[in-house]
């Protein structure tokens, strides 16, 4: 008790002499010209407090301040002069960022386009509709976001959380689209996993692998996507991340309710940076307390270094991995719930990782950029019918599979006359192997030794390499005395693989974006676009023999059409308002030839998509329209609103158009937070999401596979025709953060589903257990069939309406 006293006393001692002394802030950065990437000196940086700097004559600034939240001014001669809002200083991190100035556009009769430059734009030349952008400090202080970025930007508009909208995955949903249509660069290095424990071949998962300390900007594309991107048909994800401190090391410290991060950044020597992150998660040890039957336990790594070569060239290293293990245990006090977990999921070790460099070279009218990456997913899955007792003779599933890509890009940009033009190329070694079996039915036999079911087994041994390749071209220019902006763009991608289509004009990808001022503050948008995807490598690979042929996939292009027209209001400096109206119509879409559903509609479970036979006759179509408010930070409050009204449906093997499974009609989200005196901060979300669309269980097949599969068996020929309640949640949260002389502490509360509303999941099928859950209770006492003809069919609801409280901090020094 005396050395817990004593070093109590000791640290408070520390705090207060801490305190004593005035904490200062720093704020550095470089801003370059937008179009050619040159650093911009003589830039004026102004903070609303009237303190300021300029830049030197390689476009670098540094401002010390009291530690606050600063909204700060850019403005330089023949440059749009930027606003920046809501950047927090603390004497604990030196913040660093890096701004791009637009040229000055010419003045108009009656409408000045200078003026239109604020902080609340998120578009662009290339893309003027369809573009949101989130900073750091809005992912971070975002309520129920965790610093999971995959969780945050469900607060913009289109964008929808997966089938229940309340679930534990982050099962991105943009416009109608599967999960497995959007795409993700970091630093324009393209990175296939964004989550921890992910579908192989679609790409959600329960927890974001990317370190929300690492960005600076989040850009999301739900059309108009720039041609220097493939295989994007519902979005393009853009990462951009911080540059690390060139004046001294420096680092932060996160423990949360799930894990504990560790990150550092700092220079390696005049010339280079770095950034560098850990994390652990102790998710095991929490459910293991809560005596819940799942232990999931991961890892993540992400790092970053930026060498500045001479005046003209910049070279990047990026690195991101993680390492996945999800285990069952027995629970001590069993429920219907917790043993129905333990049978209906599979044991899962994963791990992945994406390196990349990128070599930047400024030109005379612009730059070019040349980059190789490597990234590679190990995703090994088992099920059996005992998951507690595992042995081959009682093996449901089993994945072993491997997949490697190395990529080479190269792309210019330039601006000539007026004319912003961009072309590239690329290419891709691709490296595939996989071995699948999963019994999708045992042969089951009643009591007189009668079979009832014939079995069906699914297997898939094969590796395939072969080479992906594309270019592409995009030429931009402001017309009609710059009052309208136009984009033209295309992009060509074919692969050498025999099961798909080598020349690439057959997937000629042209697209059409225009912006008309109407008025100062008024554009009108629209845009034109066909976009392809090559299906998931578990499609590609899929090989079964059956009577001594090796019969594969289909490999061809999924193709999507996309219409938008909208408009964008943006009265002031912080506020921003968008409504778009959107049409998209896809074709060559995969449908499962087991169960006759497009693969459209899957991807929400653990486990991977397409490995499985399937024929590419489906179509889909998903239209609606948006609405966008924004008010950026200007002095202390802030918040965004966005609702979203859309169709979604996809084509069976008949071709009948069927709801998808994410098919919810409504998405709204409203976001605000406050900042109040002395470092307090309060943020509330409040979400809905529509009744999504689920499909009745087969109670026949169910019963009698149910013992070998621990799962029901879905009626897919009512495939998505009755709908689950409509979602809704609050979530809040509270920051709390204190200056010292070296560090900053920050203490946050995190609640997630504050008033306990109650969120529906798809209904679960199981049997009738014992009151200690040892057993199956049956309809005559004797022990349970193998047809389960004599088992009790339980439907358990799904619901739930728990409040998650998550309190940590952070600590930055």
């Amino acid at each position: 008790m005396k050395k817990t006293l004593f070093f109590a006393l000791l640290s408070v001692s520390f705090l207060i002499s801490q305190a004593q002394v005035s904490p200062v802030a720093k704020l550095s950065g470089y801003i370059l010209d937008k179009n050619n990437q040159r650093p911009l000196a003589g830039v004026s940086i102004q903070l609303q407090t009237g303190k300021g700097t300029t830049t030197d004559s390689s476009g670098f600034f540094r401002i010390t301040t009291a530690p606050g939240t600063y909204n700060v001014s850019v403005s330089s001669l023949n440059y749009i002069t930027r606003t920046i809002n809501n950047i927090v200083l603390t004497s604990g991190n030196e913040s660093t960022i890096s701004i791009e100035l637009e040229p000055l556009s010419k003045k108009l009769d009656e409408i000045v386009i200078v003026n239109k430059r604020s902080s609340a734009r998120a578009t662009s030349l290339e893309s003027p509709l369809s573009i949101q952008r989130m900073t750091t400090e809005e992912i971070k202080r975002n309520p129920g976001g965790n610093f999971d970025i995959s969780k945050v930007i469900q607060s913009l508009p289109g964008v929808g959380g997966g089938v229940g909208g309340g679930g534990y995955r982050n099962d991105i949903v943009i416009r109608g689209g599967a999960p497995s249509e959007n795409v993700y660069y970091l630093d324009g290095i393209e990175i296939p996993i964004l989550n921890h424990f992910g579908t192989q071949g679609s790409g959600g998962g329960p927890q974001g692998i990317l370190n929300a300390n690492f960005i600076e900007e989040v850009k999301v594309s739900t059309s108009a996507f720039d041609a220097k991107y493939d295989n994007a048909l519902s979005s393009v994800l853009q990462f951009k991340q911080k540059s690390g401190n060139n004046n001294a090391t420096q680092g932060n410290a996160i423990l949360s309710a799930t894990d504990l991060a560790l990150t550092l950044d700092g220079p390696i020597s005049k010339k280079t940076t770095y950034l560098a992150s850990a994390r652990r998660s102790y998710l095991q040890f929490l459910f293991q307390a809560l005596d819940l039957p799942i232990r999931p336990n991961y890892w993540d790594f992400q790092f970053k270094t930026n060498t500045k070569i001479d005046d003209k060239t910049t070279l990047s290293f990026i690195g991101l991995g993680a390492i996945d293990e999800f285990r069952f245990a027995a629970p001590k006090e069993a429920s219907l719930e917790k043993l129905y977990v333990l049978n209906s999921n599979p044991l899962i070790n994963q791990w992945n990782y994406t390196f990349g460099t990128s070599l930047k070279r400024l030109t005379k009218n612009g730059f070019w950029n040349l980059a190789l990456s490597r990234n590679m997913l190990d995703n090994q899955l088992d099920k059996y019918e005992n998951n507690n007792a595992p042995s081959e003779t009682t093996r449901t599933l089993l994945t072993d599979s491997r997949e490697a890509e190395n990529k080479l890009r190269f792309d210019v940009s330039a601006v000539k006359n007026g004319w912003k033009i961009n072309y590239g190329a690329s290419t891709q070694y691709v490296d595939f192997k996989n071995e699948f079996f999963a019994l999708v039915r045992k042969q089951i036999k009643d009591a007189n030794g009668n079979v009832i079911q014939n079995p069906l087994t699914i297997n898939s041994l094969n590796s395939i390499y072969f080479l992906k390749y594309g270019a592409f071209v995009q030429v931009s220019k402001k017309v009609f005395n710059e009052r309208m902006s136009m984009s033209l763009g295309t992009r060509i991608d074919g692969n050498s693989l025999s099961s798909s289509e080598s020349n690439p004009f057959k997937q000629f990808s042209p697209r059409l974006s225009l912006s008309f001022a109407a008025t100062e503050k008024l554009n009108l948008n629209a845009s034109v676009g066909r976009y392809f995807k090559l299906p998931s490598y578990t499609q590609l690979g899929y090989g079964n023999i059956q009577s001594s042929f090796f019969v594969k996939n289909p490999g061809e292009y999924i193709s999507s059409n996309h219409y938008v027209t909208g408009i964008e209001y943006i009265p002031n400096n912080a506020f921003r308002l968008t409504v778009e109206g959107f049409y998209k119509y896809y074709s060559n879409y995969p449908v499962s030839i087991i169960d006759g559903v497009s693969l459209a509609n899957k991807g929400a479970e653990i486990g991977s998509v397409g490995n499985e036979p399937v024929s590419q006759v489906g179509n889909g179509k998903a239209y609606g329209m948006e609405l966008l408010m924004q008010k950026k930070l200007t002095k202390r409050f802030f918040g965004i609103l966005s609702y979203t009204y859309y169709h979604s449906t996809f084509t069976d093997k008949t071709g009948k158009y069927i709801p998808a499974s994410w098919d919810n009609r409504h998405l709204l989200s409203i976001t605000w937070g406050y900042k109040f005196r002395k470092n307090w901060e309060l943020g509330m979300k409040f979400r809905y999401q529509g009744a999504a669309p689920y499909t009745p269980f087969d109670m026949v097949a169910s019963r009698i596979n149910y013992l070998t599969q621990g799962v029901g068996i879905f009626n897919n020929g009512q495939y998505n025709t009755l709908r689950l309640k409509p979602f809704n949640s609050g979530d809040v949260r509270i920051d709390k953060k204190w200056n010292f002389n070296k560090f900053t502490f920050d203490l946050f509360m995190d609640v997630s589903n504050w008033y306990a509303s109650k969120i529906s999941g798809v209904p679960e099928y199981t049997f009738s257990r014992t009151a200690d859950g040892s057993g199956f209770t049956t309809t005559d006492g004797k022990p349970i069939k193998l047809d389960g003809s004599n088992a009790i069919p339980v439907i358990l609801p799904n619901v739930s309406s728990i409040t998650t409280p998550s309190f940590g901090f952070i600590i930055e020094f």
